[in-house]
């Protein structure tokens, strides 16, 4: 490339990648000083590219300090040097780096992508604009495939109804920069306002990423959304690859110190001397001095309700949800009420007036902590482990309930959701809970009541069957979260201990030792073995399988609720689930 090519380049850039900024005349000289600095250090060498970083700045860019330069040279011996230039009371900062040792960085974050990221923020390309948009692309396909193993790991129940929209992955990357190398903090509104200004081209080398991210079915896309595929959260379930990705944050904190500080506190000092002394007590900011916020990335993230798509990001709290979605009537009375709860905060609301009479279910999920979670892992030691921080116990909530209403089973409608506060909106159902007909069952003598139940009894073993056939367990089976309406429409409710596949034996344990518990403790040997037998034969009907039974009467599950069910009437429920046998297929005639 001639002489006239590369300046004609520098004054009119076809695209700057995400640079998103075009040299105006003001800067023409300044590019042709930059572009003979650099050719004065590559020597013989060939120059890859040149790149004018940094430059996000609201203002000219002849109002910074230093310029910050990025020169990318083939078989650089130095392999990364450093040179300043003074240049009419300003200094060009160039920091050339060996071709290998970039690309390495691009590829697997060799340096931290602490000269990589440079490519993550505006940049002006003066030469190489080819190369420096693919190495672009490259870099931003990698990091948009961190962000989905972060999203299918932190949110392993929701990942597969999880919905992305594009710019959720330009603020996260950018967000996630600014953590990493704190004195960013200080270009904040510059940097905002640059991506803001121009989104669209800002967003250009993702949806590139994202395009080749769907050719090889990591993710697939409808209506704008970013769907994670099955193969790929698949992938994400191996365990090491969570301390993999955290590992990758101590490089890039102490890369991005060593080769960003001296250009961002020159610039700091230069500008503003008030600003560049706070840097050198960043931990004493108070909040308050902060005029300027994060983008929050997780408004672009959604998953699906009864009611429509809520983001991650909504952090509306009952006072908030009561007085967006049900006082646009000024004429309806509201009403806030406990309704119970020992290991989250439930509440109902109730909202009554001329046209309006609706009662709502309302559970923030509070993390399990200390001593509060300590009996529930002893009792169940050897048995099962649970799900015990708030956040992952409310994915659990939100991803079973809306898989099973979607696959046809009665379950609340789930109208709000605000992942912040940890609180769910749900529909109440006014119903019958299984455990006052279990109770009623257990004491009366009426013939016509203890069919009823007993036919009950095996329409909810026939659901549960269901269920485990759609590859879920539920995990608190217990009657308590089963509802039965006065027409006798079955409901089931409390899903923050579901996971798909999970231990399906733990599920027909719990139901059938917790229905023991609800009987009369010394009369019922008969009525619990009714129970069962009526229970087994749904649960075999609907499809469940005999070894899960069979399972059901192990003694890592019978010890674990012999503690509140008296011995007989746990011998008389395990032995029939242990001497079941699968029903007989008949014979062609």
């Amino acid at each position: 490339m001639d002489d006239d090519a590369v300046l004609n380049m520098a004054l009119y850039p076809a695209n700057v990648g995400d640079g998103m900024k075009h040299i105006d005349n003001n800067e023409a000289k300044l590019s042709e000083q930059i572009l003979a600095f650099c050719k004065h250090i590559a020597g013989q060498s060939k120059i890859i590219a040149v790149a004018h970083v940094d430059n996000y700045s609201a203002n000219s860019s002849s109002g910074r300090a230093i310029h910050e330069v990025m020169l990318i040279i083939q078989n650089f011996q130095p392999r990364l040097m450093r040179y300043l230039k003074p240049v009419q009371e300003k200094t060009i900062s160039v920091f050339a780096v060996d071709q290998w040792i970039f690309e390495r960085d691009i590829d697997r974050g060799l340096l931290g992508e602490a000269l990589a990221s440079k490519l993550i923020f505006p940049y002006t390309a003066l030469q190489g604009e080819l190369y420096l948009h693919e190495r672009e692309v490259a870099l931003k396909k990698r990091l948009v495939i961190e962000l989905l193993e972060n999203l299918s790991i932190n949110f392993p129940e929701l990942a597969p109804r999880i919905q992305i929209l594009p710019q959720y992955f330009m603020y996260e990357v950018f967000n996630n920069r600014v953590r990493v190398f704190p004195l960013l903090a200080y270009d904040l509104t510059d940097l905002t306002i640059s991506l803001k200004d121009a989104e669209n081209s800002a967003l250009s080398c993702y949806i590139e990423a994202l395009n080749q991210l769907e050719a090889e079915e990591k993710i697939s896309r409808k209506n704008g959304y970013v769907f994670i595929t099955p193969k790929f959260i698949a992938h994400c379930q191996n365990p090491k690859l969570r301390f993999i990705n955290l590992s990758k944050s101590a490089p890039r904190t102490l890369f991005s110190s060593l080769f960003g500080a001296l250009p961002q506190l020159a610039n700091r000092m230069g500008q503003n001397t008030e600003t560049f002394l706070r840097t050198q007590k960043i931990s004493w900011i108070r909040p308050n001095e902060q005029t300027t916020t994060f983008i929050d990335s997780h408004k672009y993230v959604f998953f699906p309700t009864a009611e429509g798509l809520v983001s991650l990001a909504d952090k509306l709290d009952i006072k908030g949800y009561t007085q967006k979605m049900l006082l646009k009537n000024q004429n309806v009375n509201i009403d806030v009420a406990p309704a119970g709860g020992i290991l989250n905060d439930v509440y109902v609301i109730n909202a009554s007036g001329k046209d309006v009479n609706t009662k709502i279910l309302v559970k923030r999920f509070k993390d399990w902590s200390g001593f509060k979670w300590f009996p529930l892992t002893l009792w169940s030691f050897g048995a099962r482990s649970f799900a015990v921080s708030g956040q992952a116990r409310l994915a659990k909530e939100i991803a079973a309930s809306e898989f099973l209403r979607t696959q046809g089973f009665n379950v609340p409608k789930i109208l709000h959701v605000s992942n912040p506060e940890l609180i769910i909106f749900m529909e109440f159902i006014e119903a019958e809970g299984l455990t006052q007909i279990i109770k009623r069952y257990s004491t009366t003598t009426d013939n016509q009541t203890i069919s009823e139940a007993i036919n009950l009894f095996s329409r909810v073993g026939e659901n549960l069957a269901r269920v485990h056939g759609a590859n879920l367990s539920l995990g608190d089976t217990k009657p308590d979260n089963v509802l039965i309406k006065p027409d006798g429409t079955i409901y089931l409710i409390d899903f923050e201990q579901a996971m798909q596949g999970g231990d399906k034996a733990w599920d027909v344990a719990v139901f059938l030792y917790y229905c023991g518990h609800y009987l009369q403790p010394f009369d019922n040997i008969a009525k619990a073995k009714t129970l069962t037998h009526s229970f087994i034969e749904g649960y075999l009907r609907g499809g469940g399988s005999i070894d899960i039974i069979h399972k059901a009467a192990l003694t890592k599950y019978t010890r674990i609720f012999s503690i509140f069910t008296v011995p007989p009437i746990m011998l008389a429920i395990a032995n029939i689930c242990k001497s079941t046998e699968a029903p007989r297929t008949p014979n062609p005639t």
